[in-house]
């Protein structure tokens, strides 16, 4: 069984797009060799700036001669109907054989395929997959047709098997395959032909190419992490950078340079963000201070000097970038020193947030109102939530985020230090942001926690309050991120919030801007009261109307003038908090079924009492799941399926409810007997539990009535011929559904 080795040589292919082009390049020819009657035992594809190479192994020889019967039209139907058939099947009249069908003759077409070579398959495929390649950008030069990412120069595409290697006869736009690659572009020029993939890459790794990207990733970070361990120091680990210079060489040579001693003193955060945006480079710490002294860079050459002069360029070049951003850094200081960071912060009045939710700045009195009632529930100070949240995002405003954007909150934080904030006020600046994805650290100070669920409440009300909620996949203001950052800064930090309260008062942004500069106020019963808060608009009278004292521009399309104030429209806030509660579930639901926990649990949970209370949410949940976990749970379940299907059924037959508590006296046989007592010792012990929230010890009593139900339903006939036992009966039934029902909607589990 032959091998297939093929290599597409072109100019340097940006890093960013080799992975996903190698993956591309082994998806398409693989499912072409398949489709064309081809098996083979593994492919493996593999990129470097200048060649996609794919192999692969265990191919065999030829595809199988096809036989094809396909039934057409009768033979008595219509010219066109027959003609049809004809051009789909690629054959004559004449070449049609008429057969006996239940409905009369029909005709049928006997399709016959001869194999074909793998080499003729392979030719076919491969010119398919590069006239086709899904680059997400490519280019066209010279005067032929064909689009690459950068200019093809060569195509190398042999079979080889214990005869020898065959070159796949192809030409593409005047490129004929062949069986000559060459190495590294400046240290071996040469080309050469090879005979196998073996043969390839020994060759290859002598003309100083290294295939692999893996193996390209995993030298620069040996011999990375070694140089620094020499000089007492460590690589700040970074998988997308090491990624993305692995795609940059093919030879890859590791050298470690010196930050000037003028740069030293600049926050880590900024000599990382610089090196690696504008130089690709590796950040070496210092472990015992913290500072990044050193750096690393990865040359796609050796040279008689070992890298000096390399060295020398780089040192230059990072030199004037570090220039840059302490000269961001230092104006920066003085901007607070001189005004402090809510004058850092004042030109975030002029920046629009959202044309129908204001400016940043408007934004940031909303969070900070928000942060105050959150505070006292999260354990912190109001004021210094407050404090926080007026300074959180000044950041915004600095020369060095203008510049470098990702460290928005970090110079937040190193600014408000500076400014002679304390309190959890400079760590709030960085890690109110958090999580941003799902894997990162959750804040857990409580100033943090308060700033941190004020900023992504504020986010999803007020985009709910806009009706820009996310549909199908697309979600442009990250809103579900949001709601997954809530969920888990409050599972993180156990904290008893009452959703429904505070989305209401954070729910709508307008309404809230208004009422925070008095003027907004109710009319009815002839007079006029202003709105101190947003609770005070819920549930109003039909006639009480709202009014503002001047036109708002986040309001224009929900009001009509009047003389000197006009008529503002706003949706109840129950609406809403109805509405994202229940986007929050959703969230919720992923959330936790990452972690191994069942859809219908949540639900069965999610439909009890005080379900935006999502840390008492989640302790239900995981007590639930739990408990199904165990025999007893399981079967305790069935048994109260049972008892809820034939008292829904009796009750829908009766058209009574059978909610009467149930009387011993009329209990007839042991198991009957034995239930009622099981279900007073259940009672006893699930409602101190419930009342103290201790779901552990209710389910677990729930779950021990798993013996008696399913004796009771062994030994006794619910629909006795006397009506008076059968109602007792059904009414112990209803107290099985209360009992288990108060723990959790059990109705809503699945089995």
């Amino acid at each position: 069984m032959p091998d297939l080795l093929i290599e597409l040589f072109s100019e340097e292919i940006p890093a960013r797009m080799q992975s996903r082009a190698a993956s591309d390049l082994q998806k398409l020819v693989t499912d072409g060799l398949v489709e064309a009657g081809l098996t083979y035992a593994g492919a493996k594809a593999f990129s470097t700036p200048r060649r996609l190479t794919l192999s692969v192994h265990g191919l065999t020889a030829a595809s199988q001669p096809t036989r094809e019967e396909r039934k057409g039209p009768r033979t008595d139907a219509p010219e066109k109907a027959l003609e049809g058939f004809l051009r789909s099947t690629g054959l004559t009249k004449d070449q049609l054989e008429a057969r006996d069908d239940k409905k009369g003759q029909v005709w049928f077409a006997v399709i016959e395929k001869p194999g074909r070579t793998a080499a003729d398959i392979a030719a076919e495929v491969l010119e398919h997959t590069v006239r086709n390649f899904p680059w997400p950008k490519s280019m066209r030069w010279g005067a032929g047709s064909m689009r690459w990412v950068r200019p093809l120069q060569r195509i190398l595409c042999i079979l080889n098997d214990e005869a020898g290697a065959e070159i796949v006869p192809l030409e593409i736009d005047g490129i004929a395959a062949g069986d000559i690659t060459q190495g590294h572009r400046f240290m071996s020029e040469a080309t050469f032909s090879v005979t196998s993939f073996e043969d390839y890459t020994a060759k290859l790794k002598r003309a100083y190419v290294v295939l692999d990207a893996g193996e390209r990733a995993d030298h620069i970070w040996a011999d990375a992490t070694n140089q620094a361990f020499a000089q007492g120091l460590e690589v700040v680990e970074d998988k997308g950078l090491l990624a993305e210079v692995a795609g940059l060489v093919e030879w890859p040579v590791v050298l470690m340079g010196k930050i000037d001693d003028a740069f030293i003193d600049l926050p880590p955060e900024v000599l990382k963000a610089s090196m690696k945006e504008h130089q690709k480079f590796f950040s070496v710490r210092n472990p015992k201070t913290g500072r990044i002294e050193r750096f690393i860079t990865v040359a796609n050459v050796e040279t008689e000097d070992r890298g000096a002069t390399i060295l020398a360029g780089n040192q230059k070049v990072l030199f004037a970038r570090l220039s840059d951003a302490k000269f961001f850094w230092e104006n920066d200081l003085r901007t607070v020193k001189n005004v402090g960071l809510e004058g850092m912060a004042a030109p975030l009045a002029d920046v629009t947030f959202h044309n129908k939710l204001g400016s940043q700045a408007d934004r940031i009195k909303r969070i900070e109102a928000l942060a105050r009632e959150i505070a006292p529930i999260v354990g912190a100070k109001a004021d210094l939530a407050a404090e926080a949240a007026r300074v959180a995002k000044a950041d915004l405003a600095s020369e060095m985020v203008y510049e470098f954007p990702e460290l928005q909150g970090i110079m937040g934080k190193y600014y408000a230090q500076a400014a002679g904030h304390d309190g959890g006020v400079p760590e709030a600046c960085e890690e109110h942001y958090s999580p941003l994805g799902p894997s990162d650290d959750v804040p857990t100070a409580p100033v943090s926690v308060a700033v941190a669920l004020a900023d992504k409440i504020d986010t999803l009300t007020g985009f709910w309050a806009i009706d820009e909620k996310p549909t199908g996949s697309k979600d442009p203001f990250a809103l579900r991120r949001a709601a997954l950052g809530v969920i888990r800064v409050i599972s993180q930090s156990a904290e008893r919030l009452n959703l429904n309260e505070i989305i209401a008062k954070a729910y709508d942004p307008r309404t809230i801007q208004l009422i925070q500069s008095g003027e907004l106020f109710l009319r009815g019963d002839g007079k006029d009261t202003k709105v101190e808060h947003v609770g005070e608009l819920a549930g109003l009278r039909e006639d009480c109307e709202i009014w503002a004292t001047r036109r708002n521009v986040f309001a224009e399309e929900d009001v009509f003038s009047s003389k000197d104030a006009f008529k503002y429209k706003m949706e109840k806030p129950e609406i809403v908090v109805e509405s994202l509660l229940t986007f929050i579930h959703d969230r919720l639901k992923v959330f936790l079924k990452d972690k191994g926990i069942r859809h219908d649990i949540i639900d069965a949970c999610i439909a009890m009492p005080n379900n935006d209370d999502l840390t008492l949410l989640v302790k239900r949940v995981e007590a639930l799941s739990e408990t199904l976990k165990t025999d007893d749970g399981e079967n305790l379940l069935q048994g109260f399926k049972r008892a809820n299907n034939i008292l829904t059924q009796a009750e829908e037959k009766d058209g009574v409810s059978y909610e009467l508590d149930p009387n011993p006296k009329f209990a007839e046989g042991d198991a009957e007997k034995a239930l009622f007592a099981a279900l007073d010792e259940a009672d006893k012990t699930i409602k101190p539990a419930m009342e103290r929230e201790d779901f552990s010890t209710a389910m677990t009593a729930m779950a021990q009535l798993r013996g008696p139900i399913d004796a009771f339903f062994e030994d006794t006939k619910i629909n006795a011929d006397n009506d008076i036992i059968r109602r007792n009966r059904l009414c112990l039934l209803h107290r099985i559904r209360t009992i288990c029902g108060g723990v959790a909607d059990l109705t809503q589990l699945e089995g």
